[in-house]
């Protein structure tokens, strides 16, 4: 009774945000607010940025949910289990080339690696996919070409080293946490009461449906909150500081991926961020924004925390932050 009426105000709550939503979408010009309530340009500011965030990585999310409800559904565990290689080292290299088929951005990668986790894939297996999906994919390579167009080697230095990466994270993962389970798991998921699990064939399209509606919202919440957090720095961060910070080869490609960790773009719209570096930064920072901002940001940190124990994600963060560093700095000392 307790978890109905709970569930009951939510549903309540969520309904009538909606229904503010579109009072204020149809009427806020008759309101007349704006003699009445003054808003800086920093949190006007702030506001666009926000926005700007949560439509360009919605619908990725949306796909990222979709897809993730698919593998639920239609995916068994044992199906899963056949397709890996048995051996976990061998497994490494054809599951990075499998990545590269996942158009999907750092934020929808989430799920779609939680799931393939919970029906049988290890661990180190789905870090190659968080880690090379979000880069290795065609619409990343051709916005990377179009924004490069006068130094196309940079886009394909990216795919070049973001495949390496995948490979190196992923053996890594593997050499710290073996096969151990990581995720968080609710209640529903332990006790497999989880709404629309059903072998029917007709319902089987409904039970994509509940997955992909649950599954929207509860990654939604969290992109939300990263967004904001985002706009939040990107509006009152003082950028000068780290552009006298770049002028050094050594610390540029830190200041660069720490640039990109706080912006939290879009893997398919960040080399035109990039590009505007261009006259700023050298090629290997630049480098160093287009791979680790795909890899981890601000926000999907804050949907990491949500489905992996913390360990394993401040584990993450670290392997990554050292692994791409130290590459760039390879990268600079024998191409550039």
């Amino acid at each position: 009774m307790g978890e109905a009426l709970r569930n009951a105000i939510k549903d309540g709550i969520g309904f009538a945000l909606l229904l503010l939503f579109v009072f204020l979408f149809l009427f806020i010009e008759q309101l007349d607010f704006q003699d009445k309530l003054v808003i800086s340009n920093d949190w006007l500011n702030v506001n666009t940025i926000f926005l700007s965030i949560l439509l360009e990585a919605l619908p990725f999310i949306l796909i990222g949910v979709i897809v993730s409800s698919l593998i639920q559904t239609f995916v068994s565990e044992d199906l899963i289990q056949k397709l890996t290689p048995k051996n976990s080292i061998v497994a490494i290299v054809p599951v990075a080339i499998l990545a590269a088929i996942f158009p999907v951005c750092e934020c929808a990668i989430i799920p779609i690696v939680r799931r393939l986790i919970k029906k049988g894939m290890p661990l180190h297996l789905g870090t190659i996919f968080l880690v090379g999906a979000p880069i290795l994919n065609p619409i990343v390579f051709a916005s990377t070409y179009y924004a490069f167009q006068s130094n196309v080697m940079m886009a394909y230095g990216r795919m070049g080293l973001a495949f390496i990466l995948s490979i190196v994270i992923g053996l890594v993962v593997f050499i710290i946490f073996k096969k151990s389970n990581q995720l968080k798991w609710t209640t529903g998921e332990l006790l497999g009461t989880i709404r629309g699990d059903t072998k029917n064939g007709v319902n089987r399209f409904k039970a994509t449906f509940y997955h992909a509606s649950d599954e929207f919202f509860e990654v939604g919440k969290y992109l939300i909150i990263g967004a904001f957090i985002a706009s939040m720095f990107q509006t009152f961060l003082d950028r000068n500081i780290l552009l006298n910070l770049g002028s050094n080869e050594t610390t540029a490609p830190l200041v660069m991926m720490g640039f990109a960790y706080v912006l939290s773009l879009c893997s398919e719209a960040d080399a035109f961020v990039a590009a505007s570096f261009g006259n700023t930064f050298s090629h290997g920072s630049i480098l160093a924004f287009l791979v680790y901002g795909p890899i981890v940001d601000f926000k999907n940190t804050i949907m990491l925390f949500a489905f992996f124990k913390p360990k394993f994600v401040i584990g993450f963060l670290s392997i990554v932050t050292l692994v791409v560093y130290v590459a760039v700095l390879i990268y600079q000392n024998m191409f550039l």
